[in-house]
């Protein structure tokens, strides 16, 4: 039973002993016992995401599910919301002729000063609209010119991989070619700081803490390459923009299901020996963070559903694939009564994209793309271009003279993004709104739970000490497993209003030395308000702990192998802080619900009180001075992936749009451009006294 169910039934008791000594302000858990808390005891990473059940009552379900997960892969990757699509200024030449197919040499500008360049492919004797495949590739030596030698060719042959010399040295080759055969015109394309992609080598520039804080990453770069790349064959004249398909194998198959989650314009796609529940993908380029919280290759893939999707698996991270992984997949598919068009084969072979794995795709897009071939499509042997006649610049063709390195490229991306978002404030504060919102709810992983998802475990019970009453516990949500320990001050004449106290130091916060309610407490429990604070997560009774890690992506400098499956520190405090509001908020005699936070609870504070959005009638926040921009560690535990992206806390305050909130001591005042147009929003610099927020919301009140 519920503290508040049982004020009416029990006896107020005086009692003249102390509520506690301030050191050991009510505890949940024994000193010596771990707090039974998941997080503290299971961290996902690249190979141990969250795995994907499905549980979705209809196809309406899903499609709500699906839809988050498209907004949380868009604003992981910085493509929230997109870029402006500049200019392509694409150039194409070079063509080189073969039997029944062209090769010509491509590139183009995916922003200003960056260029995406590869091959395309082009059948001969062709008339009307012709389907399209990009072709990503994988992190094979060299990409797109990828080449074996003889002995390693001979080797794939004995193995049964490969039927021919050409095509078992030249298999990226070998893919373009046959497709182009049967009728599509082939975009092969460079991974950036490969082939002739060079300009911001592979895994550099995008891994240090402003580009956590401004979502930045490698993965983002790639996936709008691939989104331009769409818009370059789109533009095509001979192009039919109704079947467009996408297969790339190991990094080019995490391109590819990422491509379609991010886009709905490809038709059909065949992400090879990349789908799994197991390793995610071990490169920076297929991690960002956010981007795998709570979810996995797996569930992301789906949101292609109900779509054509093959897979190939081998003996490497997709070996189980056909019995886990595929049986999930096809229980998505048939919520639209397509589970046919959904398919995974293992072949026991080593990582690839041999012959084997490439038949099985060419009678994929045949099927699907309506090609026309005769079933089975056997590979035809084909010609190869020595490698270094495939590079799109020459002397008549050199590379741009604007082309730019990761530091001038994330420059134009910073300024870009900053001042898309301002103009969207400036001309339309409504969507402005849902954009950073959708971004927050992404960034935090977490909205308001509703009633009923939030339990109490280990309950003291309601206790009466010196005129209040006190309970301990433990709040989590439904089925998480968690455990956040927190204490409620009822006062005898409660009048409804209860204050949730978020401090740094937690609970304890509440106690003076003696193991009384401070003063601050006491004046609000005078006022008639009952209090509730929570040892947030890391904080108080869990300060000690320490969540568990893989050592191997531990030592890695990138943030986003933590954070890409991980909910950051200051998240899963803004999580914990909407936990205790959604508890209080439900207490059966709650009339309503006032915010006080303090210092380093401060920016957890307003995240959760802009989430909780008319759960809380009035805030006072005291920031500290501390804006996201001070954060230069990308483990500092003031981190939030994103943060700087919608422009810090100034970003954020248009979303106090209900009650009354008091901002206390913000970073600079008078850069607050957004939150002084806040009719709802007060700015006081001079603040920092934890008196004056107790003293305003007591005001705010009368």
């Amino acid at each position: 039973m519920s503290l508040l169910s049982m004020l009416k039934s029990i006896a107020v008791v005086l009692v003249s002993s102390p509520l506690a000594g301030a050191a050991d302000a009510p505890r949940v858990f024994d000193a010596s016992q771990a707090p039974d808390d998941r997080r503290l005891q299971v961290a996902h990473d690249v190979d141990h995401p969250v795995q994907f059940h499905p549980h979705f009552k209809d196809r309406s379900e899903w499609e709500q599910r699906a839809s988050r997960l498209r907004e949380q892969v868009l604003v992981a990757e910085g493509l929230w919301p997109l870029p402006p699509r500049t200019p392509l200024n694409a150039v194409i030449h070079g063509k080189i002729d073969r039997d029944d197919y062209t090769i010509e040499k491509v590139f183009f500008a995916s922003y200003p000063g960056h260029y995406v360049s590869g091959n395309l492919y082009r059948p001969k004797n062709r008339t009307g609209k012709l389907p399209a495949v990009l072709c990503p590739h994988g992190h094979w030596p060299n990409g797109r010119f990828f080449e074996r030698t003889d002995d390693e060719g001979k080797q794939q042959i004995e193995e049964g991989a490969e039927k021919t010399m050409h095509g078992a040295k030249y298999p990226i080759q070998a893919r373009c070619a046959m497709l182009a055969r049967m009728g599509c015109i082939v975009f092969q394309y460079d991974m950036v700081g490969y082939a002739d992609s060079n300009p911001i080598e592979h895994r550099e520039g995008f891994t240090d803490a402003e580009a956590i804080l401004r979502l930045q990453s490698f993965m983002g770069l790639q996936t709008w390459n691939s989104i331009r790349a769409l818009d370059f064959v789109e533009a095509l004249p001979d192009v039919d923009k109704d079947r467009i398909a996408v297969t790339g194998a190991s990094g080019g198959g995490t391109q590819t299901f990422m491509l379609c989650a991010a886009d709905d314009r490809p038709a059909v796609a065949f992400p090879a020996v990349m789908v799994s529940e197991e390793m995610q993908g071990g490169c920076i380029c297929e991690n960002a963070p956010l981007l795998r919280v709570g979810t996995n290759n797996v569930e992301l893939a789906c949101t292609f559903a109900p779509k054509p999707m093959g897979m190939s698996a081998a003996n490497d991270w997709t070996h189980a694939m056909e019995n886990v992984g595929l049986p999930e997949m096809q229980t998505i598919w048939g919520l639209f009564g397509a589970k046919d068009r959904v398919m995974a084969r293992h072949f026991s072979f080593e990582h690839n994209y041999n012959q084997v794995s490439r038949e099985l795709m060419y009678n994929w897009m045949n099927k699907h793309l309506k090609l026309g071939w005769e079933s089975p499509v056997a590979e035809k042997p084909f010609e190869p271009v020595p490698p270094k006649e495939l590079s799109v610049y020459d002397d008549e063709h050199p590379r741009p003279a604007d082309a730019c390195d990761a530091k001038s490229l994330r420059k134009y991306m910073t300024e870009t993004s900053d001042r898309q978002l301002g103009d969207l404030w400036k001309n339309d504060p409504t969507e402005y709104r849902r954009v950073v919102a959708t971004a927050l709810r992404v960034m935090v992983d977490d909205q308001l739970p509703p009633d009923g998802d939030v339990v109490v475990s280990r309950a003291s019970g309601p206790q009466a000490r010196d005129g209040i009453i006190v309970e301990t516990g433990a709040l989590g949500r439904r089925d998480a497993g968690e455990a956040v320990p927190f204490v409620s001050l009822v006062p005898q004449e409660w009048n409804g209003t209860i204050v949730v106290w978020a401090h740094p130091d937690g609970k304890s916060s509440l106690f003076d030395a003696e193991g009384q309610p401070s003063a601050d407490v006491r004046r609000l429990l005078d006022g008639k308000s009952a209090v509730i604070s929570a040892d947030l997560f890391l904080t108080g009774e869990l300060e000690s702990s320490r969540p568990p890690g893989n050592p191997e992506y531990e030592k890695q400098t990138y943030a986003g192998f933590l954070c890409g499956y991980n909910r950051s520190l200051l998240a899963n405090r803004v999580h914990d802080l909407l936990t205790v509001i959604s508890y209080a908020r439900h207490w059966k005699q709650t009339k309503a619900l006032d915010l006080l936070a303090f210092d380093k609870a401060g920016p957890p504070a307003l995240l959760a009180r802009a989430l909780a959005a008319d759960a809380v009638r009035r805030a006072a926040i005291n920031l500290g001075g501390f804006d996201f921009d001070q954060v230069t560690d990308p483990i500092d535990p003031m981190m939030l992936p994103g943060a700087l992206k919608y422009g810090g806390i100034d970003g954020f305050v248009p979303l106090l749009q209900t009650g009354r909130t008091l901002i206390l001591h913000p970073a600079d005042p008078n850069a607050r451009t957004r939150a002084s147009t806040v009719n709802s929003v007060t700015l006081e610099p001079a603040g920092s006294n934890p008196h004056a927020a107790i003293e305003w919301l007591i005001g705010a009140r009368e």
